[in-house]
């Protein structure tokens, strides 16, 4: 079943992290009037917020961004729970203990991710079979190049309260990503969600 057109638009502007009312009345193939309409309810909701940007000759533009309420319409998965065992395992059992727990979880994910890319040829096919896991699992992860580098972008982090808490989950990450690319390739995160950042980005080049 189709989505609702606020729920389109709330999903659309996570992707794109600041988007403007004639960009999404374009994506998402419906009226400016009816884009401009669901903006105002979704911001009278709480759920955005807007902010005006010069952008040189011409009227300025207004872009909308999510809220902390509307950013919590994608939740952590499980946070709370989460985030009670990683304390009880690191008070009980010591910091060791945790670099084991992640350290097995980082060899489980990479043969598991080794193993859906096991038939992509090329780097875009490996980025693109990539990305797929990643959204199964709720990244919401898409990829692009620009020039001679390509960047996995991953606009949701479904394990954000767990990687807040110990940042060993991201470093795991990375490395996988690292060595599933191969040593042709230098990857590297120039955007982090936990640090601030709106999505968490990595940057794939030769």
């Amino acid at each position: 079943m189709k989505k609702p057109a606020a729920d389109r638009i709330l999903m659309f502007i996570k992707m794109r992290g600041e988007v403007t009312s004639l960009v999404i009345s374009e994506e998402l193939s419906i009226t400016k009037e009816g884009a401009r309409k669901h903006l105002l309810n979704l911001a009278q909701e709480g759920l955005i917020e807007s902010s005006v940007k010069s952008e040189g000759v011409g009227r300025p533009s207004t872009y909308y961004t999510l809220t902390d309420k509307g950013l919590s319409q994608f939740p952590d998965t499980h946070a709370e729970v989460t985030v009670q065992l990683l304390q009880s395992v690191k008070n009980l059992l010591g910091e060791n203990a945790l670099d084991l727990l992640i350290t097995d979880r980082e060899k489980s994910t990479y043969d598991r991710y080794e193993q859906a890319l096991s038939k992509a040829k090329s780097l875009e096919q490996r980025l693109e079979a990539l990305a797929q896991i990643r959204s199964k699992e709720g990244y919401m992860a898409e990829w692009k190049k620009e020039g001679e580098n390509y960047f996995l972008i991953e606009n949701h982090c479904p394990i954000c309260a767990a990687a807040t808490e110990c940042q060993g989950f991201c470093r795991a990450e990375l490395s996988n990503f690292q060595t599933l690319m191969g040593k042709d390739y230098r990857v590297e995160r120039v955007d982090h969600i936990i640090s601030g950042g709106q999505r968490c980005v990595y940057k794939i080049s030769q």
